[in-house]
């Protein structure tokens, strides 16, 4: 495997992890890079660095970044997102991926890039559902900020240091792992 190859994949892995915060904002960053020459994407993927594709990406990450600062309104886009995060994580990942048989990529794809972005997407549904239920939703713009800040920086990380990148994906799959532990349901001990 050649380098150019592994910093593709760290790309995908940290993009897709971002599509788990929002899952436009990855979209617009990586056709950002695409069109402005920053990442070569792969051959069937080159449209995603159009400039059709950027204002697209761009509006719809607008909107979902807004959509998710009013309470209810972001626990119905949750539904709708957990299913298109695992799509859209493992379209940036097959998009990005270099120098790969096409089996190992779409698996990869399906298993690294939807699988991390289905993860991360559930666990974060989960927690705006506690905040709504503990807070009646006005929690939910704090858990809401952190999700964009979050995507943004590991978005900006994919593109520009895709190690830094795949570091931060590991300690957030690590820190949602504890909190999952901490909060399942213990069994009784008679």
């Amino acid at each position: 495997m050649t380098p150019e190859t592994i910093i593709s994949i760290f790309l995908g892995v940290g993009l897709a992890a971002s599509v788990g915060f929002r899952v436009f904002l990855p979209l617009f960053a990586l056709s950002l890079a695409a069109y402005f020459d920053v990442w070569e994407l792969n051959d069937n993927w080159h449209w995603i660095g159009s400039l059709a594709a950027v204002i697209t990406f761009g509006v719809a990450t607008i909107v979902e970044i807004f959509a998710y600062f009013i309470p209810w309104v972001d626990n119905l886009l949750d539904s709708f997102a957990v299913p298109l995060a695992a799509i859209a994580g493992t379209a940036v990942m097959v998009s990005t991926v270099a120098d790969l048989d096409p089996v190992v990529t779409w698996s990869l794809a399906i298993i690294a890039g939807g699988g991390t972005a289905t993860a991360i997407k559930g666990a974060g549904a989960a927690s705006r559902m506690a905040s709504t239920a503990t807070t009646g939703g006005l929690g939910n713009p704090i858990v809401s900020t952190v999700e964009t800040g979050t995507a943004m920086v590991v978005s900006t990380a994919s593109i520009f240091m895709p190690i830094v990148a795949a570091v931060l994906v590991i300690i957030i799959l690590v820190i949602i792992f504890r909190i999952y532990r901490k909060l399942r349901p213990r069994p009784k001990v008679e």
